[in-house]
């Protein structure tokens, strides 16, 4: 798919807002809820001693199906899923940690899609459930992948969110957000029912009522937000509540949603995803920009080119010639 340069710059920031609301968020989570006039930096610590400015797991899932991408993958594949969920395993057995549910999936499992998915499975069993909220950040690769393709954006989120997260929930969020993503790189526009059509009949309403209650509510109101559904809802009551007049958006919005509480990690990194689809690479705050690093040794600069990659699935040289003037930006003094 041919991009026109505003698509290219929303595109090359996906991954880096990810990663930076991912970070900001990551030295907050279970600390709040604060005040609005409490200022919020991307400060580390928290209960993992996060580096200030170093990603999570929700950053850290989604750059091995950001790499399949760039490699031309599909990820409807089995064996590219499959090479995939190596790597998580892999990443697993060092990572500071990797939620409830990702951990007993991944520390369990062989290194394989299949082997992955049949723990998932076992765990959602146990449990009874499987709606937390690890599957969804890590959504943004597979929308970049499948800018061209809605329909098989869907079915790729869908797809990745039960490699490890049975539950229905987790993957409607999956497919509402990586279309809201492939709608604000394409169109320059936030909506969050951009996807809606592309769920099950059956399910369109509820999603529609809890989107309205987002918008009528704050991020702190949106407590379980460990839970998928209101994962969804504190990202997008934070970014609905923040001017959507400038690219200043992205800082505003990722603040607001590390001010919610609960798990500001993953709603902060939700947030930073989409916003930064509609605001572009440039929108993306410098001090984050040259601060944001993490697992597998990467930095901001790896995230935009590697964002590019994906979103040109393939077509190494003309991803690498984009990718490459944006991160001259991202390293240009400002």
């Amino acid at each position: 798919m041919k991009l026109t340069p505003a698509q290219h710059d929303r595109s090359a920031g996906v991954l880096l807002g990810l990663a930076c609301g991912d970070a900001l968020g990551a030295g907050y989570e279970f600390a709040g809820p604060l005040p609005d006039s409490v200022p919020v930096s991307m400060r580390g610590g928290g209960g993992f001693h996060w580096a200030p400015g170093e990603w999570t797991d929700y950053t850290a899932m989604a750059v091995p199906l950001a790499l399949a991408a760039a490699d031309g993958g599909d990820l409807r594949d089995e064996a590219v899923l499959d090479g995939v969920a190596a790597q998580w395993v892999d990443w697993a057995k060092s990572a500071p940690y990797g939620g409830v549910q990702l951990g007993a999936v991944l520390s369990g499992s062989t290194p394989t899609a299949a082997g992955v998915r049949r723990m998932a499975q076992e765990q959602h069993e146990r449990n009874g459930r499987s709606g937390g909220t690890g599957s969804l950040p890590r959504t943004a690769s597979v929308a970049l992948a499948y800018l061209d393709d809605p329909e098989a954006l869907a079915e790729a989120a869908r797809l990745v969110s039960e490699l490890t997260h049975c539950d229905t929930d987790a993957g409607d969020a999956c497919v509402l957000w990586g279309l809201a993503i492939r709608h604000a790189v394409l169109e320059g526009v936030l909506d969050l029912r951009a996807g809606l059509p592309l769920l099950p009949a059956g399910r369109r309403d509820a999603w529609a009522a809890r989107f309205v209650d987002a918008e009528e509510k704050h991020p702190v109101d949106f407590s379980s937000n460990g839970w998928v559904v209101e994962t969804l809802q504190g990202a997008w009551s934070a970014i609905t509540h923040t001017p959507g007049t400038d690219a200043g958006q992205v800082r505003r919005a990722i603040e607001a949603a590390a001010r919610g509480g609960g798990e500001t990690d993953a709603v902060a990194a939700t947030v930073g995803g989409l916003v930064t689809a509609r605001w572009g690479l440039e929108a993306v705050p410098a001090p984050w920009r040259q601060l944001v690093h993490g697992w597998p040794g990467l930095r901001g600069v790896d995230l935009v080119r590697l964002a590019m990659q994906a979103a040109h699935r393939g077509e190494a040289a003309a991803a690498d010639e984009v990718g490459e003037r944006r991160a001259v930006k991202l390293r240009a003094p400002r």
